[in-house]
């Protein structure tokens, strides 16, 4: 199914693999920004927290900023380099 001929791959395994690979290379950089600043910021003792907005600067920097961030990226990557592939079942397939 989906392959131009009984041989070769289907092209949209390889489009499907690297998107996935950019999803998790996105969630590593997510959990390593989380992680960076809820522990190295969070670590010290609590009257050397500085805030912002009201929130503990290590809170405000992992999840809220963080959000911001990782939405923006997943836009960003969404709208310029994933791929509108079609998943129906071409004509000559059918045969």
């Amino acid at each position: 199914m989906g392959t131009d001929s009984p041989n070769k791959p289907d092209p949209r395994f390889k489009i499907a693999h690297r998107e996935a690979l950019i999803g998790v290379a996105l969630a590593i950089f997510n959990f390593i920004w989380w992680y960076g600043f809820a522990y190295g910021l969070g670590s010290k003792p609590l009257k050397e927290y500085k805030y912002v907005f009201g929130l503990p600067a290590w809170f405000f920097y992992s999840c809220v900023l963080g959000f911001i961030v990782m939405a923006v990226l997943v836009t960003l990557v969404v709208k310029f380099w994933f791929v509108d592939v079609s998943l129906d079942v071409e004509e000559d397939d059918q045969k």
